[in-house]
């Protein structure tokens, strides 16, 4: 079971998001709370596996309790959780060290699922967020030079399909591959990319033209 803090000021929001959570069999909710305020000390009294952080908050701002958190326990997986899909504010979190951002929308199903791809090392983008992502990183980085590296045409193709935004799930229906097999693959993506985190690796990814 993955143990999710959640940092969300929207009451009724904060409720509806525990009691789906709590319904399933995936999800053990450690904590939820109304601002990030305390983030850090929440972080250490609760541990948990997932942390799912809104941006707009009362106080301390989702990004900023994001940098305080991985400053503290740069182990945590943060997933960015909001209505925002400016650049800035999609660009800050990437680089703070979100392992995902993920849009909020009447369907929770979408955020049990960005929290398991994050729990189990991947991450999660909103297709809206994934194409701003891509389209930030080439005009941002158009004269890049493009940057050999040594990927084998599986691990090309995986990775291909996580700079689309796509799940594990839908990289492995896409690929026709198992899930563990995609786990696999990204494994060996982050370590010749240098990378720790998928918003990382689809950051490089584009900026180096190596997909």
């Amino acid at each position: 079971m993955i143990s999710v803090l959640l940092f969300e000021d929207n009451r009724s929001l904060r409720q509806s998001l525990t009691q789906y959570f709590e319904s399933t069999s995936e999800i053990a909710v450690a904590g939820a709370y109304e601002n990030a305020n305390d983030a850090v000390s929440r972080v250490r009294k609760h541990k948990p596996d997932v942390v799912l952080m809104d941006i707009q908050m009362p106080g301390l701002s989702g990004i900023e309790a994001l940098q305080q958190i991985k400053v503290a326990y740069p182990q945590t997986k943060v997933l960015i959780h909001t209505v925002f899909e400016d650049e800035h504010r999609i660009f800050s979190s990437i680089c703070a060290g979100a392992s995902g951002y993920v849009l909020k929308s009447p369907d929770p199903d979408e955020v049990l699922q960005a929290i398991q791809d994050v729990y189990k090392g991947g991450a999660h983008m909103s297709p809206a967020i994934a194409a701003k992502v891509l389209h930030m990183f080439q005009h941002q980085f158009v004269q890049a030079q493009p940057t050999y590296v040594e990927l084998t045409s599986r691990e090309r193709e995986v990775l291909t399909c996580m700079v689309k935004g796509m799940s594990y799930k839908m990289i492995a229906d896409t690929c026709s591959i198992s899930f563990n097999t995609v786990h696999y693959h990204i494994k060996h993506i982050y370590e010749k990319l240098h990378v720790n985190s998928a918003p990382e690796a689809v950051a490089k990814a584009i900026a180096q033209k190596i997909v």
